[in-house]
């Protein structure tokens, strides 16, 4: 019985890990690469990318921060400094740069045969 509830715990929190992967640290990462490759990136370019960040965000529940990078992914198409503006606030709204890491503790830590 205590094997399969520490299962069935271990696969939860492998899930919510995957998820987490899966959204908040993709459009994390996405997001970077297009801020420091902004200049090599045309305009449609930066507009694609950012809606699609948007969209791993407001799939990871993170509504805010996927409304400003929507409408970041919009300004691009007529006015950079606005774009530049609702990038910075959707950064610094965005749960996955405050996010701190998780130490491997014995906690979660599991051996799987």
């Amino acid at each position: 019985m205590t094997l399969e509830l520490s299962r069935k715990k271990m696969r939860e929190q492998a899930l919510t890990r995957f998820k987490y992967l899966r959204t908040c640290v993709l459009a994390r990462e996405l997001c970077l690469l297009v801020r420091a490759n902004r200049v090599t990136f045309n305009i449609e370019d930066v507009h694609d990318c950012c809606a699609f960040v948007a969209k791993l965000c407001h799939e990871a529940g993170c509504n805010e921060p996927s409304e400003l990078c929507s409408k970041a992914a919009e300004a691009v198409l007529t006015s950079e400094e606005k774009y530049l503006e609702l990038c910075k606030q959707s950064c610094e709204k965005c749960s996955e740069s405050r996010r701190p890491k998780i130490p491997q503790s014995e906690e979660n830590a599991y051996y799987v045969a």
